[in-house]
C-alpha cells in the first residue's frame, strides 16, 4: 500500500536516493537539494511503502514574465524507484500534489514532461495560452494546468523557473 505525505527533513536522504535511481544520475537529486535549501519548495511530497521512500514530487514557484500577480508553480522533478514505475505511484503523487497546490492558493501549474503522461491530469500545451518555456523545449512537452479557471487567459509570456534550474 502506497502512502503519500509531506516530505520531512528525515526524508532527504531517501528522496535523494529515489531521484538518483529514477533518473540514473545525480542531476535531479542535486536540483531538489538546491531548491529545498533555497526555500523554493511550494509542495514536496513523498510516496512511502512500508516506511521506505519510493517516490517524490516537488512543485516550486515559477513566474510568468509580465504577470506579477499570478501564483504559479512548476511540477518537477517527479521520481519513482524504477522497479515501481508504471504501477500508479507517480499518478498518486501528481494528484495529491495538485490538490495540495490548490490548498496553498496556487492558481496554475506548468510541467516540462512526457506529453503522453500529463494530459491525464488535465494538462495541455502551454502554448495554447501563449506561454513559452524559458528553456528550449518541444511545444508538446511544455504543458500547463489552470487550478483557478481562466487564470491563464491574458497572461501570455515566458515562464521562468527558479535559478537552480539553470544548472540542470
Amino acid at each position: 500500500m502506497v502512502h503519500i505525505r509531506e516530505e520531512r527533513k528525515e526524508d532527504f536522504e531517501g528522496v535523494r536516493r529515489v531521484n538518483e535511481a529514477a533518473f540514473g544520475q545525480p542531476v535531479e537529486a542535486d536540483l531538489v537539494d538546491a531548491l529545498r535549501s533555497g526555500g523554493a519548495g511550494t509542495v514536496s511530497l513523498v510516496a512511502e511503502v512500508k516506511g521506505q521512500i519510493v517516490g517524490h514530487i516537488l512543485f516550486s514557484p515559477v513566474t510568468v514574465q509580465g504577470a506579477n500577480d499570478l501564483k504559479a508553480v512548476g511540477l518537477g522533478p517527479m521520481a519513482v524507484l524504477p522497479e515501481l514505475q508504471r504501477r500508479g505511484t507517480g499518478s498518486l503523487l501528481v494528484k495529491q500534489g495538485l490538490e495540495d497546490c490548490r490548498g496553498a492558493g496556487v492558481q496554475a501549474v506548468v510541467v516540462l514532461g512526457h506529453p503522453e503522461y500529463y494530459p491525464r491530469f488535465g494538462f495541455r500545451r502551454a502554448s495554447s495560452w501563449g506561454l513559452r518555456c524559458e528553456f528550449d523545449a518541444p511545444d508538446e512537452a511544455f504543458m500547463a494546468l489552470e487550478l483557478t479557471p481562466n487564470v491563464l487567459s491574458g497572461n501570455a509570456g515566458v515562464i521562468r523557473y527558479h535559478p537552480a534550474f539553470q544548472n540542470v
